[in-house]
């Protein structure tokens, strides 16, 4: 039996990491994009000749619009995980933030993967196991000055997988969240090099992750070897927040 991943934001970096670790490790993966096609459908070519035996199917939605779930979930038939990488930051003071991109934030975020859940939970539940994740960020714990409505969304995350995974822990859906640090991606392309040195010495490890570091972490929760944890926020941080 083929066993089936859902990465949302699989056309990003870290989705893209994640996408590439699974798929080597015997998923066959629907990959999510909005506007990435070009990128998810290199994906498809590249996992098709590598990995012949698993299945790959781009599936396309727009977490920023209403309707963003409604539009995914029909694309999906069976499904043992979900990995919501998908998402995007906003930098400024928050009374410079306008309305609309505290409304985008709050439905990539939150309000889409909460919707996309409800409409795939019955698929999820056919399993003997499956599992739930959500790329979370160490602002939801820490908050960050200048990207005050992004660690706010990212704390819903984080209080939303607390309590997803006890409302469905009878069903054996695994539900927990990673949240990385500085991770090296383009979301971190408003630093310039004296401002990413100048975090790197708050940083124990002194260094930003790679997104081989999260995609790796990704792995280890749906192999299997995870199964008697839930509803935990796992830091991948090198050290900075602890």
């Amino acid at each position: 039996m083929k066993k089936f991943a859902l990465v949302v934001g699989a056309s990003g970096a870290i989705g893209n990491a994640i996408a590439k670790r699974l798929a080597s490790d015997g998923w066959s993966l629907y990959l999510h994009f909005n506007q990435g096609r070009s990128k998810v459908e290199q994906l498809v070519k590249e996992f098709t000749q590598a990995f012949p035996e698993q299945e790959f199917l781009t599936v396309q939605a727009d977490f920023a619009s209403q309707e963003g779930a409604d539009l995914l979930a029909p694309q999906i038939y069976s499904l043992q995980a979900i990995v919501f990488a998908g998402g995007h930051s906003y930098y400024g003071l928050i009374e410079d933030t306008p309305v609309e991109e505290m409304d985008k934030l709050w439905k990539v975020h939150v309000q889409n993967p909460m919707r996309l859940l409800a409409l795939l939970s019955s698929k999820l539940r056919k399993n003997d196991k499956s599992n739930v994740l959500f790329i979370g960020s160490i602002w939801g714990e820490a908050g960050a000055a200048f990207e005050s409505a992004y660690s706010a969304v990212k704390g819903a995350q984080h209080a939303f997988v607390k309590s997803y995974a006890k409302e469905v822990a009878y069903n054996h859906i695994l539900v927990n969240a990673i949240a990385p640090g500085l991770i090296d991606t383009s979301m971190n392309g408003h630093l310039n090099e004296e401002e990413k040195q100048a975090l790197y010495e708050e940083i124990p490890l002194a260094r930003a992750g790679t997104v081989e570091d999260v995609a790796n972490l990704v792995s280890f929760y749906v192999s299997g070897q995870a199964n008697y944890i839930t509803g935990q926020i796992i830091r991948i941080n090198g050290g900075w927040y602890i």
